[in-house]
């Protein structure tokens, strides 16, 4: 059953994993490389309001089965909102996805599927946060996803900082930012404005409920230390099996024992003790590709990749998962890993289609709440990360919640 998440505004900002997360219903195992792209690429589920993007994901079953999509609007803390669907939606939802196509030439059959928003039955028309989706022939939900558009009505000029607090100089970077609008003179802005702040467009450590500290004339200004705060991390690993049947500098071996090719990764050490050492990342995105296909989407196979992590500090009863937006961030028994006490090793297999990955490990504690200061990889100030703010607002009689801008910026040109 989708739960309804209620918080409770105050001027204290909270860190929720659990935010857009229960409201997803999470995919079935046949269902697999579930992702938004625009221009090929993919991409953080947040559009301008009228440019297209499209979403596609694979059913490994790979026997052309029927889905159908419906498109619902929700307020900032994802409860429904009180607008009708022929509100928010020029033309129909409800309608079979009828862009499909089977694998070729892959040892794993699966059918791509792939729906372009707006299309020529469905258009939204207004900002908001939204949950497409999908059904199968039956009427059966199967999974759905989140997704936010909004209108450029505002301005929203960003800086990373390091943290004011000496002892956490070194670990977390700060976000400040304005909210400026020449089309909006805000109402009651401490209730009316609520913001999101995303880092590298992940849900589980968003941080939420967050006043404007002071004003100045209409602009919103938000420059604080702690309520604005997020552990840096370390820059996301990676593997690329573009040719499949290759070992590389992070791929020990390769063989096809199950059917499949295994893509055996070397052990990934701990880094938390190792100090800073930066390398390009892509802040946790992938890339679908395959070196010698014409078309990634239906000629990139599938292939088990073996993942394996020694940490001496990380016990072995805790929970660890292997975590990206190939798997959307989600903690789930396909990617939890199990400690093979002979080894002294976390390990876990997970069918991933091929390509250039990043990952990283994540701990959750016993809240089953992400455990940052105990982060296998440890958490540097200089880390390169993505930072995303989100803006809502309802006015006075207003019935929705409006997503009025977004802004961005990146830890790279961090200062004290």
């Amino acid at each position: 059953m989708l739960r309804r998440l209620i918080f409770i505004f105050s001027a204290i900002a909270t860190t929720n994993p659990s935010l857009g997360q229960d409201i997803e219903t999470a995919t079935p195992f046949n269902i697999k490389t579930v992702v938004f792209t625009q221009n090929t690429n993919n991409v953080i589920p947040v559009f301008r309001l009228g440019e297209q993007f499209q979403f596609s994901f694979d059913d490994l079953y790979g026997n052309e089965e029927d889905y159908y999509y419906t498109i619902t609007h929700y307020n900032y803390n994802w409860t429904p909102s009180e607008l009708s669907k022929n509100e928010y939606l020029s033309g129909i939802d409800n309608q079979r996805i009828q862009d499909y196509e089977n694998s070729f030439n892959t040892l794993q059959i699966y059918s791509h599927y792939r729906l372009k928003i707006p299309n020529a039955l469905t258009q939204l028309t207004k900002s908001g946060n939204y949950l497409i989706s999908i059904f199968n022939s039956s009427r059966e939900l199967v999974f759905s996803k989140k997704f936010i558009v909004f209108e450029e009505l505002s301005d929203v000029p960003m800086q990373i900082k390091r943290a004011r607090k000496v002892a956490d100089n070194s670990y977390k970077q700060n976000v400040e930012f304005t909210i400026k609008s020449k089309n909006i003179l805000f109402q009651n802005p401490a209730q009316n404005v609520k913001i999101i702040l995303f880092q590298n467009g992940k849900w589980n450590n968003a941080i939420v409920n967050v006043k404007p500290q002071y004003t100045i004339g209409n602009d919103l200004i938000f420059k604080y230390d702690k309520e604005t705060q997020f552990y840096a991390g370390n820059e996301y690993l990676y593997f690329d099996n573009k040719e499949v049947r290759a070992s590389t500098n992070t791929i020990s071996r390769v063989d096809s024992n199950s059917g499949l090719y295994n893509t055996h990764l070397y052990t990934d050490m701990a880094r938390k003790n190792n100090g800073y050492t930066y390398y390009p990342d892509i802040n946790g995105n992938f890339f679908t590709r395959n070196l010698t296909a014409q078309n990634n989407e239906v000629e990139a196979d599938y292939t088990w990749v073996y993942f394996s992590l020694f940490s001496i500090e990380t016990p072995a009863n805790k929970a660890v998962y292997v975590t990206g937006m190939f798997n959307n961030y989600t903690f789930g028994p396909d990617n939890k890993m199990e400690y093979n006490a002979t080894k002294g090793l976390f390990e876990k297999a997970i069918l991933i289609k091929q390509g250039f990955n990043n990952y990283n490990y994540t701990i959750l504690d016993s809240n089953n709440s992400i455990s940052d200061s105990e982060a296998v990889d440890g958490n540097f100030y200089q880390t390169e990360n993505q930072y995303t703010a989100i803006v809502y607002y309802r006015s006075n009689g207003e019935r929705y919640d409006r997503v009025i801008g977004k802004g961005e910026a990146n830890s790279v040109n961090i200062t004290n």
